[in-house]
């Protein structure tokens, strides 16, 4: 659910404006690549002979390629590698840069026309030219002439110099926009770039063939269209998930509702709970679909109460033994509920049922102990005890806070797991979190804010 909600966020944002921080971090990147790009041009001797037509055609075909996207994550790969390995390897080689960005902003002039992207979206074209800059370093400095299979060494040191730039811009970008960790940025450019060496070879075979018999260039077109139907076929599937996961977000969102017009006691409580699980998860360093389970655990823990009958879950005095037993069936319930959903909730259905296990097996409703009980779980039974002593409830007044974390500090080990006490007290120290209300816990499950879904490291 997390990838395909990342593509629809990134399909949302691309037709609005940039804000203030994608403006700055875009900005000052794309000036540096100018500079860079053209004191390469000015600088840095040729030995290749410009031939204005090739030159078009190669900038033309660039242009296109890159419009054969492949979504994933907050981004997408294109097979652009297929017309950049000849643009190196057969144009001059200063120029390449300002070339390769030159392609990249006619790339988007029909998305803008369309109004699919915004208007002042190609300054991130620029930003982003960094990628064939490590390579024609190299090559400047070891294989300046036309392609030759006897650079073939060469021709692999330019290719991981231009792998560890486009990582490196990579990852500066997303996390200065948008507060994604190195690693999650290198996962995703992980799909990128196993694209990219796969058709690296294809055209540098091509480039070389080129170089004799300009025409051999016509042989990439049939290529680019396979991959162009390959891509529609893929856009169309993600279309119809983020179809599927809007209707899916929709009955979490019911789910909380009905919890609200049962008991807003419950439901003021789960949502509390949601903003303490966020500053746990991002002591713990939890992100990705670990973090979005956690969350829908810490917001659904609960709502297995709904089938509990109102005078025991209303009653303003301690609950008798039977009575316990019933309420101890709550998360059992709750499981079932979610189960009947499936997928996402379906897991989040299994942290549920293991929300009242501890830590050293007393629990309920399976006496699971120590590490036996899910990460999640532990996390929300945690937040959930600090939440219900540091609240009033029908029966009894709030405690101060200091005795609720002594009460915690007391029971770590044996109650509760003692890191994410430690956690908790660490995210405590920095404040109470400021606890959301209805409408912002319904942004968040309707995907409004990727930062909730990504925490940063």
């Amino acid at each position: 659910m997390l990838a395909e909600q990342l593509v629809g966020e990134a399909r949302a944002r691309r037709p609005q404006g940039m804000n203030h921080r994608e403006r700055v971090v875009l900005g000052v990147s794309a000036a540096l690549f100018l500079l860079v790009a053209v004191g390469l041009a000015v600088f840095l001797p040729s030995e290749r002979h410009p031939d204005p037509l090739l030159i078009a055609a190669l900038v033309a075909g660039h242009a296109l390629v890159s419009r054969v996207r492949f979504e994933f994550g907050n981004g997408y790969v294109a097979p652009e590698q297929l017309t950049l390995v000849p643009l190196v390897l057969l144009t001059p080689l200063p120029f390449v840069p300002l070339l390769a960005a030159l392609s990249a902003v006619l790339s988007v002039i029909p998305d803008v026309i369309e109004g699919h992207w915004h208007r002042d979206r190609w300054v991130g074209y620029i930003a982003d030219g960094w990628c064939p800059v490590g390579a024609v370093i190299v090559l400047a400095a070891l294989a300046p002439g036309p392609p030759d299979v006897d650079h073939a060494a060469v021709y692999i040191l330019a290719f991981a110099a231009q792998v560890t730039g486009d990582l490196f811009w990579s990852v500066v970008r997303d996390r200065l926009i948008d507060g994604v960790s190195p690693r999650e940025t290198a996962r995703n450019w992980s799909g990128a770039i196993r694209i990219d060496a796969v058709l690296s070879p294809v055209a540098f075979f091509i480039a070389v063939e080129a170089s004799q018999h300009p025409l051999a260039l016509l042989s990439i077109p049939p290529l680019v269209w396979l991959l162009k139907i390959f891509s529609r076929e893929r856009e169309h599937r993600y279309h119809a998930t983020l179809e599927l996961h809007r209707a899916y977000r929709g009955t979490v969102m019911l789910l909380s509702d009905v919890v609200e017009f049962e008991d807003a006691y419950t439901a003021e409580h789960s949502r509390s709970i949601v903003e303490l699980v966020h500053a746990v998860a991002s002591e713990l360093r939890i992100e990705g679909q670990d973090f979005q389970e956690l969350e829908f655990a810490a917001l659904l823990h609960d709502v297995g109460k709904i089938a509990i009958p109102k005078e025991i879950l209303n009653k303003p005095s301690a609950l008798t033994p039977e009575e316990f037993e019933v309420m101890k069936t709550h998360t059992i319930e709750g499981q079932f509920m979610l189960d009947r959903v499936g997928g996402l909730l379906g897991r989040v259905g299994a942290i549920v049922r293991s929300c009242h296990e501890r830590w050293d097996g007393s629990g309920y409703p399976d006496n699971l102990s120590g590490e036996n009980i899910p990460l999640a779980a532990r996390i929300v039974f945690v937040c959930d005890a600090y939440n219900a002593m540091t609240t009033d409830r029908v029966y009894r007044s709030a405690l101060p806070q200091e005795a609720a974390l002594a009460e915690l500090e007391e029971n770590a080990g044996t109650q509760f797991d003692p890191t994410i006490v430690a956690a908790l007290f660490r995210a405590l120290e920095r404040g109470e979190p400021a606890f959301s209300g209805t409408d912002e816990v319904r942004a968040v499950l309707a995907g409004a804010t990727a930062s909730r879904l990504r925490t940063p490291a």
